[in-house]
């Protein structure tokens, strides 16, 4: 069975979807390099594709970040999309409660009204912190994978070291947001400040 096709099911069945994250958590701090470059970069977009789903199910956002009860959570990707569709497969047919998940790519930061979470691809790196700086508090999870973004300013940024993929939250930017993050992510992740990430 493919990798991706097991994490969907164990995390889209609701009684596994404890057991799915764990799962990811544990391969995802265990992440092996592959023989060739670009298996190791699609195996390693599989995982993050998976924990965007989960960060969906482990964060709380205020009413005011939906239209409506019923609007869908959306994942926004800004920049060079480098999920190819993996991203689109994960969330096919899945909900956080009563509400639909869709994935949206955006050609920039002023078309993110309506995202619940923005990935922001590492093609943005040089932007980095004038994106977030133009949205302000705004209830919206954001996520890069960019050198120090946690430091910069994102709220989870997905670190590769030693062969490895590791989770920096900045829990600070999170709260001025009006965000809840659950304290199972917290225990999965490395907690740092803005100005205070390591490489």
């Amino acid at each position: 069975m493919a990798l991706l096709t097991l994490f969907s099911r164990l995390i889209g069945a609701g009684r596994n979807r404890w057991c799915g994250f764990w799962l990811v958590i544990l391969i995802m701090s265990s992440f092996p390099a592959s023989k060739s470059l670009a298996e190791t970069e699609f195996k390693e977009y599989q995982l993050k594709a998976v924990f965007l789903f989960n960060f969906a199910q482990f964060v709380e956002w205020p009413a005011s970040a939906f239209a409506d009860e019923k609007s869908p959570l959306t994942i926004g990707v800004v920049g060079d999309d480098p999920f190819d569709g993996l991203l689109d497969d994960v969330v096919r047919g899945e909900r956080v409660g009563q509400r639909e998940i869709m994935v949206r790519r955006l050609k920039s930061i002023e078309e993110a009204d309506g995202c619940q979470i923005l990935f922001i691809s590492k093609s943005e790196s040089a932007r980095l912190e004038t994106m977030i700086a133009a949205l302000g508090n705004r209830a919206l999870l954001t996520v890069s994978d960019a050198d120090r973004a946690a430091r910069r300013g994102t709220m989870i940024r997905f670190v590769n070291e030693k062969r490895k993929i590791h989770l920096r939250i900045n829990l600070d930017a999170a709260q001025r947001a009006g965000l809840v993050v659950s304290s199972k992510l917290l225990r999965a992740a490395e907690v740092v400040s803005t100005g205070a990430e390591s490489p």
